[in-house]
């Protein structure tokens, strides 16, 4: 049995999540209700979504307000990969991303630790978050994708449902103090889609070839 193989086989049979962290359970009601009511904060494909882990959800990225917006209509909890900037951005933030399970990631260099801690997130029947584009986009538009989301994808074998997002770079852009102007925000999900490197060459080619196909189908799901 191969290594993705095996790692595919981990995943399929893994024993369910445990209970939510405790700021999933107080925070994710309110916080829909006030994007509802503030931003005319909508979501299409809903349906796309698995009942539960494990998958993996890759969107594209503005900045802070994605991963509030995934959070809170995913129906369980999701392990964000986050890059130092955001595991960082207060005092307080490393406190808050252990205890909802956040995964750090060195973009600077190839980063083992983090891709061993995501896939055992998704062994343990979890949702793994990731944005391919790494750092925010500061053009309001998609960027290119970087190869991690492939990787994930072809050692997990675990389905990856794309999300685009939009709204979020118009609610921020130019703010001061990151408070949010009323923007209508937007989230669409896509179908989920399993990838094999069956056919597709060698292995950086069959994580270019995903990756560009996971960009694809992020950028189809953008007005």
């Amino acid at each position: 049995m191969t290594r993705a193989s095996a790692l595919e086989t981990i995943v399929r049979h893994s024993a369910a999540p445990g209970p939510a962290p405790l700021a999933y359970r107080v925070f994710r009601r309110p916080a829909k209700a006030l994007l509802e009511r503030v931003f005319d904060f909508t979501v299409e494909g809903l349906d796309h979504l698995p009942a539960g882990g494990p998958y993996i959800v890759a969107a594209n990225h503005s900045n802070y307000l994605d991963g509030v917006v995934l959070a809170v209509v995913a129906p369980a909890p999701i392990a964000f990969i986050v890059m130092p900037r955001v595991w960082r951005a207060t005092p307080l933030h490393p406190l808050f991303h252990r205890h909802v399970g956040s995964i750090p990631i060195d973009l600077e260099r190839p980063d083992l630790r983090a891709l061993r801690r995501a896939l055992g997130a998704l062994a343990a029947g979890r949702v793994v978050g990731i944005f391919p584009e790494g750092p925010f986009s500061v053009r309001g538009r998609l960027e290119r994708g970087l190869p991690g989301v492939a990787l994930l994808a072809l050692r997990s074998g675990a389905p990856v449902v794309p999300a685009g997002i939009s709204g979020t770079y118009e609610a921020l852009a130019g703010r001061w103090g990151y408070i949010p102007r009323r923007s209508r925000i937007v989230v669409r999900f896509g179908p989920p889609q399993r990838f094999s490197a069956d056919g597709l060459g060698g292995r950086r080619s069959a994580r270019e070839r995903v990756t560009a196909r996971i960009m694809d189908d992020i950028a189809a799901l953008l007005p």
